[in-house]
């Protein structure tokens, strides 16, 4: 995973929701100098992601890059696990106990790459196995609609 220096400051927004501030990546490289390994890294890959159309904006905007398949697991909650008060990532990490043994790390906070990328793993394995033999096809298939109060993701820059 790669922390980047942003072409522009960091919003006050993205920095509250995801505790990375203009300081924490002055040191870092810009996404140009980076991109070739960020684009050897993703090719084939199957991106999965929560609320995955944010990640593939700014992969797309940043990187020029689209991924083959995209597994979105706040769609795929919605139509695995109907009628949950919430399907916001951090709710459902919460609710079906996925955190484990990484909860309350401090390396690994809600809304950082390693973290969302580790609970975002391990819902879409719990989600798979509510359902009976699920095929890469159910989990590609079309979900219900995403609502607004689903999402909590404001762009980082």
């Amino acid at each position: 995973m790669w922390l980047v220096r942003p072409p522009r400051p960091i919003t006050a927004l993205a920095r509250r929701f995801h505790r990375i501030g203009d300081a924490d990546a002055a040191g870092e490289p810009s996404v140009g100098e980076v991109a070739h390994e960020m684009r050897a890294a993703l090719a084939g890959a199957v991106l999965v992601a929560h609320n995955a159309h944010v990640d593939i904006s700014v992969i797309g905007r940043e990187l020029g890059y689209a991924p083959a398949f995209t597994i979105d697991t706040l769609k795929l909650a919605r139509r695995f696990l109907p009628g949950e008060k919430s399907y916001r990532l951090g709710a459902l990490v919460e609710r079906l106990d996925l955190a484990g043994r990484d909860a309350g790390r401090p390396d690994m906070r809600a809304h950082r790459a390693a973290y969302d990328a580790l609970m975002c793993a391990r819902l879409l394995r719990a989600l798979a196995a509510t359902a009976a033999n699920p095929s890469l096809r159910d989990l590609l298939a079309d979900p219900p609609p995403i609502r607004p109060e689903d999402t909590d993701a404001p762009p980082l820059f």
